[in-house]
């Protein structure tokens, strides 16, 4: 803020003043932009009929992760997926949509316990409009799901009511 003692800037000074402003900006053009962060990762276990079974997931935690979930990849590595974490229990009729999705998935929807309510085959959709899409609902309430590569689960034995851990969830698998 100016005092009112001083005098008003002149408009040659005006327009200097502007362009010092512009050089940060100036000195970015030509360069790179930062790659976006790389979402977390971690180390998901699946306790299924054939034994436990460990999956690296990206983690999606914010509703800004879980919305763009796994949009535009071309692949997903074998033995990789994207967790979606919940901060509370999510009703049946909150589900998934493969907008912008280009690989098919399976996707399990898991209880505050870590069971697996529900296994779902999701296909590519390659509507325009987001709401084109249609909608994978499960059967029952969730607190998590897990995407895979389509196949993933029946080609490992994995069902509804197996369990699904990572560090942190206290879900004990293991002693079930």
């Amino acid at each position: 803020m100016r005092a009112c003692s001083e005098a008003p800037a002149s408009p040659g000074r005006r327009r200097l003043l502007r362009a010092l402003s512009l050089l940060p900006a100036v000195a970015w053009l030509g360069r790179p932009l930062p790659a976006p962060a790389s979402p977390p990762r971690l180390a998901v276990t699946l306790h299924g009929a054939a034994g436990p079974r460990r999956l690296d997931a990206e983690v999606a935690r914010s509703r800004a992760e879980r919305g763009r979930g796994l949009m535009g990849r071309d692949r997903l590595a074998e033995g990789a997926g994207m967790l979606f974490l919940y901060p509370a229990r999510q009703p049946a009729r909150n589900g998934f949509w493969m907008y912008r999705t280009r690989i098919p998935l399976d996707i399990a929807f898991i209880d505050a316990e870590g069971r697996i309510v529900d296994i779902r085959r999701m296909t590519p959709c390659r509507a325009e409009r987001a709401a084109d899409c249609p909608v994978t609902r499960p059967d029952a309430p969730y607190r998590a799901a897990l995407e895979v590569n389509a196949g993933y689960f029946a080609a490992h034995d994995i069902a509804i009511g197996d369990c699904v851990s990572w560090p942190g969830d206290g879900a004990e698998c293991g002693a079930r």
